[in-house]
């Protein structure tokens, strides 16, 4: 089953992680939004936090989604995005 409809069928569950840990935004990019993802590729998330969250909070959302899915989860800040895979993150990057 391709990931992206694993996402979508635990859409809830994961709104519901995303509003413990302040999550205001989530963005599936990489070979999962591309479709070409392999049994063992993670699960690659482009989030944004709400005003005055931390690193834990982030921790933990990765944390929670890791058990929820039962697959390898890397999530980045749009501020912490390196520059240089903006525009290519920017292009394939799916809202969940």
């Amino acid at each position: 089953m391709k990931l992206i409809r694993v996402i979508n069928d635990h859409k809830k569950q994961i709104n519901s992680i995303a509003d413990k840990y302040g999550v205001v935004s989530i963005k599936v990019f990489g070979s999962v939004a591309r479709g070409e993802e392999k049994s063992d590729s993670d699960i690659d998330l482009l989030v944004k936090l709400e005003e005055g969250r931390s690193l834990f909070d982030l921790i933990g959302f990765k944390n929670d989604l890791e058990y929820l899915l039962k697959r390898k989860v890397d999530v980045v800040t749009e501020e912490s995005l390196h520059w240089t895979l903006k525009d290519q993150v920017s292009n394939e990057v799916v809202e969940i």
